[in-house]
């Protein structure tokens, strides 16, 4: 039997298996069979020659824009940057990765046009595995579907899910350290809703025959797997609704309570035109919000204060963070810096490595000679 087969066997296993607390630790060793099973098969797949998009990473940061075939990725790529994507009314327009440059507010952030994403695409139909890992070295996955077809969204984030891509969620709060006997010990923080031998079962099935194993959340089969796994990816999401140029308003509310019914908050939801390129703005700015990205204007000695090509940085990041991507020698030469702006409690502040950066702020670099 092959790794198909028993993955297939091993998914009808589960969907037949009544789920409750005696076969809570079965259906757990299950699915972690499953999950090893996909694994291997994925380390076959990449290693038979095919492979996925080579797409090299440029910019401060990478957005994918997800749909399915002709929601108009495209066009709104053209709209936003300075690519060329083939557009077209019919399927497949786009066989290949397109990537364009969009730049706002003096960051350089790459859009990646990803073919259209189908049902079954995690199982390879239409190029999806190749689709798809592109979409897991993102930094932001921009969903965008028809005003006509809002329940491609679950599709297509069923898709995501079963390539490992975790949607706006972090990774579950699961440690596990390997010991030299005594089997597998449970700890745990709060009051779980596993039991220890579900928890240990899993280990089990993931190789693991003595160890400790800290678990600082409550979670799920699914999450345990995922805390025990380390080839999943956690991204950012967001939904833009196009074509809304063509909603008559006696139809809004058909659409409102179709996102309501997916847990997505309407006023959330970023609705667009890409053809007229209406809502562009918009999106921009949830895209630069959603990304994290801060401006930080460097004071260069001799030459004041550059405004016009910030320092871009991810909220969080300190000075040391920002010396890092100036490079140079500026590591081995830091001595202190000084900041003003939203961080700063005065002026001219001085301030270590440390020192966490906001946006806008003004920092200069005191280096030694």
């Amino acid at each position: 039997m092959g790794l198909d087969e028993e993955i297939q066997e091993l998914e009808e296993e589960i969907a037949s298996t009544p789920y409750n607390k005696s076969t809570e630790a079965h259906i757990g060793r299950l699915k972690s069979k499953l999950a090893e099973k996909k694994e291997k098969l994925e380390q076959q797949s990449g290693s038979g020659g095919g492979g996925g998009y080579a797409v090299e990473k440029h910019g401060d940061a990478t957005v994918a824009l997800v749909g399915f075939p002709s929601v108009g990725k495209s066009t709104l790529l053209n709209a936003l940057t300075n690519a060329e994507s083939e557009t077209g009314s019919y399927e497949f327009t786009t066989l290949d990765v397109h990537p364009g440059m969009l730049k706002y507010k003096g960051a350089n952030i790459q859009l990646l046009d990803v073919p259209g994403l189908i049902e079954g695409a995690a199982g390879g139909r239409g190029g999806g595995k190749e689709v798809l890992s592109v979409v897991r070295t993102a930094d932001l996955v921009v969903f965008l579907v028809s005003v006509f077809e809002i329940e491609q969204y679950d599709r297509l984030r069923e898709e995501l899910y079963k390539n490992d891509i975790r949607l706006d969620t972090e990774p579950p709060r699961v440690t596990i350290r390997k010991k030299a006997k005594d089997g597998i010990s449970v700890n745990s923080s709060v009051d779980l809703d596993l039991d220890d031998e579900t928890i240990k079962s899993v280990l089990r099935e993931h190789g693991y025959v003595n160890a400790n194993v800290t678990v600082g959340e409550q979670v799920d089969i699914d999450r345990l797997i995922d805390g025990v796994m380390d080839n999943r990816e956690y991204v950012p999401s967001i939904v833009t609704i196009n074509k809304a140029d063509l909603i008559e308003p006696d139809y809004l509310s058909t659409v409102n309570a179709e996102l309501e019914e997916r847990d997505i908050d309407p006023e959330e939801a970023i609705f667009i035109s890409a053809e007229e390129e209406k809502g562009l703005d918009g999106l921009t700015e949830r895209i630069w919000q959603e990304l994290g990205l801060i401006r930080i204007y460097m004071d260069k000695p001799g030459r004041g204060v550059d405004r016009e090509e910030p320092l871009i940085l991810r909220r969080g990041d300190t000075v040391d963070d920002a010396c890092e991507k100036l490079g140079g020698s500026f590591d081995e030469r830091f001595r202190f810096a000084r900041v003003s702006g939203p961080s700063a409690k005065h002026d001219e502040q001085q301030v270590g490595r440390d020192h966490e950066l906001a946006d806008e702020d003004v920092l200069r670099i005191v280096a030694r000679k």
